[in-house]
């Protein structure tokens, strides 16, 4: 999935006033430098995500017998084969 930055950024504030409003935790450095770090990991899960998107759909691309995309069999493999490769790389 792609956000743009300004919706990583607004996602990012909103988590962090959620930290915040409940006391979820104590912040030890700048709003600042936590909404930097909320981003970072954020653009990092999107990336993540989005490479094993791609690996996903050449894998299930190179079937011979390629099911139609969006068909109930392909979402059953895409499914399968997004959550194996999401074990691998928690690694």
């Amino acid at each position: 999935m792609i956000l743009s930055e300004e919706k990583v950024s607004a996602l990012s504030h909103q988590i962090l006033e959620n930290v915040i409003e409940k006391k979820w935790a104590a912040l030890l450095e700048d709003e600042t430098r936590v909404l930097r770090e909320i981003k970072k990991a954020i653009s990092s899960e999107l990336k993540i995500s989005e490479e094993i998107d791609l690996m996903v759909r050449n894998k299930i691309h190179s079937y011979s017998r390629r099911p139609v995309e969006g068909s109930p069999e392909w979402e059953v493999l895409y499914k399968k084969f997004f959550k194996e490769e999401q074990l691998k790389k928690q690694r």
